[in-house]
């Protein structure tokens, strides 16, 4: 007696938006256990990046931006942000340009933190995508980049 699956896949490995998860989950995970030791969460470290990246390009940044810019949504950023305060590694002051907002700033201590972390963790990215070559690597990234621009309300 043949049953007819509800899925479009005959196993799981053929569907891609299961490899992805996988790939993510398994990503994420090495990245939680590398971050543990310096008690920053992986949010937090991509934000810390992100104003790192700001800083370098002489550009201001708020909260909303970051929000939009990693696709995180408010809560988390607001809550990270909150963390690395207390931590002593960001700083906010109100914007000069909408009284509402509020520029969120490195301090020296988180600067020092994430010029520290961001080879730790482009090394981890070397050894996690290494059985991909270069190339493979500029059109998965380019792929990655279609995905995350052409998003579909569900």
């Amino acid at each position: 007696m043949t049953s007819k699956s509800t899925f479009g896949f005959n196993q799981p490995s053929d569907s891609p938006g299961f490899l992805l998860w996988q790939t993510t989950i398994t990503w994420q995970r090495k990245i939680r256990t590398l971050l543990e030791s310096y008690d920053i969460s992986h949010p937090q470290f991509v934000i810390m990046a992100l104003l790192l990246w700001h800083h370098e390009q002489e550009e201001s940044v708020n909260q909303v931006t970051i929000s939009k810019m990693l696709k995180l949504d408010k809560m988390t950023v607001s809550t990270s942000l909150k963390k690395l305060a207390t931590q002593g590694y960001v700083a906010r002051q109100d914007s000069q340009i909408d009284t509402r907002a509020k520029c969120v700033t490195l301090t020296i201590g988180g600067k020092k933190l994430i010029q520290e972390l961001v080879p730790v963790i482009e090394q981890l990215d070397a050894v996690f995508f290494r059985g991909i070559s270069k190339e493979d690597q500029q059109k998965f990234t380019g792929i990655l980049g279609q995905l995350i621009s052409d998003e579909i309300p569900i």
